[in-house]
């Protein structure tokens, strides 16, 4: 089984430490981390040659890989009846920690294998509703979110424009499917990017099972009006868009939203906390709240971290004030929950078995449409 195969240790010591340059981003100093983590020098434009997605080295995951880390499956989990018709596209979050450069280097190897292990423990709870294509793709550094200058906006738009070839190939090898799109924290922020470039008001909208923003706040006066998709409102909804980020108490998410709150959304709205969007995935609905025993499987590592095991039953959410915070058994996860009682490391395995069915009953309510 691929649990066995690749070590949660990894997983975890490899995602948190991408975690932790979210963490410095939101809670550090800003005159240590203008020396420290900024990309050294101005942007220029990368040496290494764009990726090409019609070639299959180009992607984490997509149909035919061997083996596919999209099909990896916790200890507990059953193996799907059968895999749905969905063709889904998902996007990494930062995986490039150095400082050497504004976006990461195609031959980045410890950058490619934590992307990996992101892909193996996010993306594929959806992958029962469909096959997964999850693209590499040269990714802004972390510091390139330290600073809101030229040299940073060149960065985002560099791995964006990455993201968008590779979605437009994507597109292109799905052959009219119905599509869930979903992405994490870096990967999130480009997936809101996409909905608004490629997929509002095109024949693509038509297409849209779900698309998973998570990690990343949005807002449903000043961004949800421009996307032309509303948040999840039923279990069943279908062309919605999904997006939390996941608090423990006391939740202090001051230092989060400081960026946000006043900043101009894709309406040219200024952005308000009052205004985030949050749709529970225990529920699958906007503002819902469920107990712990709705929840069909946390990921928790082994104690000696050498398997993950999927475990109901131990987590309940409620969505208030446009967070997700979360209660009951709270398993040890690990030490990096972030400042705040921040979980964001943990958006996807806090719910992996709850996206898993929510993305297999949304695939079958579009496929019954």
């Amino acid at each position: 089984m691929c649990a066995r195969r690749f070590l949660i240790a990894i997983f975890i010591l490899t995602l948190l430490v991408a975690a932790g340059a979210f963490a410095i981003f939101q809670f550090g100093q800003q005159i240590l981390l203008r020396t420290e983590a900024t990309p050294k020098g101005h942007y220029t434009p990368p040496a290494d040659r764009r990726l090409d997605y019609s070639d299959a080295a180009s992607w984490i995951a997509r149909p035919g890989m061997s083996p596919n880390p999209a099909e990896w499956l916790p200890d507990g989990a059953p193996s799907p009846a059968a895999t749905g018709s969905a063709a889904i596209f998902y996007i990494h979050p930062t995986t490039y920690l150095q400082n050497d450069r504004w976006n990461a280097p195609t031959n980045d190897t410890v950058g490619r294998q934590k992307a990996v292990l992101f892909v193996q423990t996010q993306a594929s709870a959806l992958a029962p509703a469909g096959q997964v294509w999850a693209p590499r793709y040269r990714q802004a550094a972390y510091g390139a979110f330290l600073l809101n200058s030229k040299d940073a906006q060149a960065a985002l738009n560099l791995a964006y424009a990455d993201v968008l070839r590779a979605f437009d190939r994507f597109i292109v090898e799905s052959a009219g499917r119905p599509i869930i799109l979903a992405g994490h924290s870096q990967g999130a922020l480009h997936l809101l990017r996409l909905l608004k470039e490629r997929v509002a008001n095109s024949a693509l909208k038509q297409r849209l099972i779900a698309a998973y923003v998570v990690g990343w706040p949005i807002s449903a006066k000043a961004d949800l009006p421009a996307l032309a998709l509303p948040a999840c409102g039923s279990p069943e909804q279908t062309g919605c868009i999904l997006s939390w980020m996941s608090f423990g108490e006391p939740a202090n998410p001051n230092l989060v939203l400081r960026t946000y709150e006043g900043s101009a959304g894709f309406a040219g709205v200024k952005r308000s906390r009052e205004d985030m969007v949050c749709v529970n995935p225990l529920t699958g609905t906007q503002d819902g709240a469920a107990p712990a025993s709705a929840n069909p499987g946390t990921l928790v590592p082994a104690a000696n971290l050498s398997s993950a095991t999927l475990a109901p039953g131990l987590v309940g959410a409620r969505c208030e004030k446009g967070l997700l915070f979360i209660d009951g058994d709270i398993p040890p996860l690990g030490p990096y929950v972030l400042p705040g009682n921040n979980y964001h490391v943990y958006d996807y395995a806090l719910f992996w078995g709850a996206i898993r069915e929510d993305a297999r009953r949304r695939a079958e309510a579009f496929a019954k449409r």
